[in-house]
């Protein structure tokens, strides 16, 4: 069974967000098990900064010659920044889901959420048992 990457200094969601702490924030963007479900990546619908947002609303759009998915925010707090990056070169995606192809930062109104989220090796488990379905 082939397993995508996964990152071991990010928090997972069950719906293949990553949520990555730095000073304070939260930089979030999608898995490369995602990005390999979506195959090749042509737009991305960015958030809008200095919105609000909460724990599983839709942060964004991800469009790919295959399908469009929703991709939903980890955690709760305002958008201070945005890849604008992905308006133009939206494969980022596909080349560099944990670095260049990151999606939003998020200043978090409650960083408690971060432990509802999944760890690495939880995660991994999540992708073998979706493949096994």
């Amino acid at each position: 069974m082939d397993i995508p990457f996964i990152s071991a200094d990010r928090y997972y969601t069950k719906t293949h967000e990553w949520a990555l702490v730095e000073n304070g924030l939260i930089k979030v963007g999608i898995t490369d098990y995602a990005q390999r479900q979506l195959h090749e990546i042509v737009g991305c619908e960015l958030p809008e900064e200095g919105r609000e947002i909460r724990k599983g609303e839709i942060l964004g759009v991800v469009s790919s010659v295959k399908a469009v998915a929703d991709v939903y925010s980890p955690v709760s707090g305002k958008i201070v920044k945005v890849n604008k990056a992905l308006e133009v070169k939206p494969e980022l995606l596909n080349l560099d889901p944990y670095g260049e192809g990151w999606i939003a930062i998020i200043d978090p109104t409650d960083m408690k959420e971060l432990e509802t989220l999944l760890k690495p090796n939880e995660y991994q488990a999540e992708i073998i048992k979706e493949k096994m379905t």
